[in-house]
């Protein structure tokens, strides 16, 4: 890997007293994807909100730690500085404005990137080949797609302002299978064409495939991290978030643990 596009330092953050994320780290090199898995209430959603500088429009704040993207610290700034920065995100439940048509959906996500016409131009006709869809419907009222189709628009919008780090909040929640496996493609390509990705996803297996790193969030706090690969043959891992139980495995701990020996994050957290 390349560079660090993306530095998260002991980051903290809360809603009133209770505190979503306790001292999290993490690290997305440039043209990376990198997923955050975790169940529901783990504080996944929380973190993405707190680098995108969005969590006090949920009655949030960051108590303590950092957030740096390149050479510049994201601390303090608007999210439309953070959007001009290069960091973009795709909020969970896809958020797209329903009465206006998926055309200004569009034009919306270019007010917080380039004020360039020709960038805006080639933007959407990115966006116009990932999703051939959003050029038919263009006059179409947002709020009349199908879910994978808004989920398309909310993913096309972000890329508007041209970022350099995509934050995607459970893109495949509530998609058909057929959909989400469109979506994962998409994601793949938008990731070849340059883009770093930061994906929050409760869908594992889909994630880890999509992914080159991978971190654990449990009750706010970090308990695993690693290569993709290595989490997916953890066997704690695929009991825990694939729903893979491997009962010759448990039988013969010594020969299991000898192909997919327990990862040592593991045993620090359950000791």
């Amino acid at each position: 890997m390349g560079a660090i596009a993306l530095e998260v330092a002991d980051l903290s953050a809360g809603y009133g007293p209770v505190r979503a994320l306790r001292q999290v780290s993490l690290e997305v090199p440039e043209g990376a994807v990198v997923t955050v898995l975790g169940g529901n209430g783990a504080g996944k959603s929380t973190l993405l909100r707190a680098i995108s500088r969005t969590l006090a429009f949920h009655g949030g704040a960051v108590v303590s730690g950092s957030v740096r993207f390149g050479d510049r610290s994201l601390d303090g700034l608007p999210p439309d500085r953070v959007v001009a920065a290069g960091v973009c995100q795709v909020p969970e439940g896809r958020q797209v404005f329903a009465r206006m048509t998926v055309e200004d959906n569009l034009r919306a996500g270019a007010l917080g990137g380039t004020r360039d016409r020709t960038a805006r131009a080639a933007a959407l006709k990115r966006v116009h080949e990932l999703f051939p869809v959003l050029a038919e419907r263009a006059a179409q009222p947002a709020g009349l797609l199908s879910g994978g189709e808004q989920q398309m628009l909310a993913v096309g919008r972000a890329l508007m302002a041209a970022p350099k780090l995509l934050l995607l909040d459970e893109p495949s929640l509530g998609l058909a299978p057929l959909m989400a496996a469109r979506i994962a493609d998409t994601i793949r390509e938008i990731n070849a064409q340059g883009t770093a990705v930061l994906l929050v996803e409760q869908n594992a297996a889909l994630a880890l495939r999509l992914a080159s790193r991978a971190y654990v969030l449990e009750v706010g706090e970090v308990t695993l991290s690693g290569p993709a690969a290595e989490l997916a043959a953890s066997d704690e891992v695929r009991r825990r978030y694939l729903g893979v139980v491997d009962e010759t495995a448990a039988a013969d701990a010594a020969d299991a643990t000898a192909h997919h020996p327990t990862l040592s994050r593991w045993q620090e957290a359950a000791g």
